[in-house]
């Protein structure tokens, strides 16, 4: 008798524990699918880094938003591992599109922001590039180890 009331309790605290395991599972995968991310990081500068403007735009992190609204980023941070810091001012990205942050200096416009730098910030040989919020909660980040293509694709 034992024996047949213990399988299903066995059998039910298995099902539970699965259940939570799988619950839990798409949350996590879903933290991207409803808001901002790092998308592509092109890290290394193509062709020779002459610190040049055209140079140093070359240079640029992608945050996307996979959203189904428009976003707010006034106060969102890009870190790097140095401290290399740019706060966006005020700019709106729309539903399911993309800003570009480019290293050097020009006019921000849609679809792209400018850190207005004089030097490079991502690290060829390994950085990590932070997304976070005004709250000074992390949104999203990337790492790299080593110089490959000089680009990465974060999701």
């Amino acid at each position: 008798m034992r024996i047949r009331t213990a399988a299903p309790i066995a059998l039910a605290a298995a099902t539970a524990l699965a259940g939570s395991l799988l619950a839990t599972a798409p949350a996590s995968a879903a933290a991207h699918q409803g808001g901002l991310h790092l998308g592509k990081i092109q890290y290394d500068s193509p062709g020779k880094d002459t610190r040049s403007n055209k140079s140093l735009n070359a240079e640029w992190v992608d945050i996307h938003n996979n959203g189904k609204k428009k976003l707010q980023l006034k106060g969102y941070k890009l870190k790097d591992n140095t401290g290399y810091t740019y706060t966006f001012g005020s700019y709106t990205v729309g539903a399911g599109k993309t800003v570009k942050v480019r290293t050097g200096k020009g006019k921000n416009a849609s679809g792209s922001v400018y850190w207005n730098r004089g030097s490079y910030v991502w690290n060829n040989t390994g950085d990590k590039a932070r997304l976070v919020k005004p709250n000074g909660k992390l949104q999203d980040s990337c790492s790299w180890k080593k110089a490959g293509k000089g680009a990465i694709n974060c999701h």
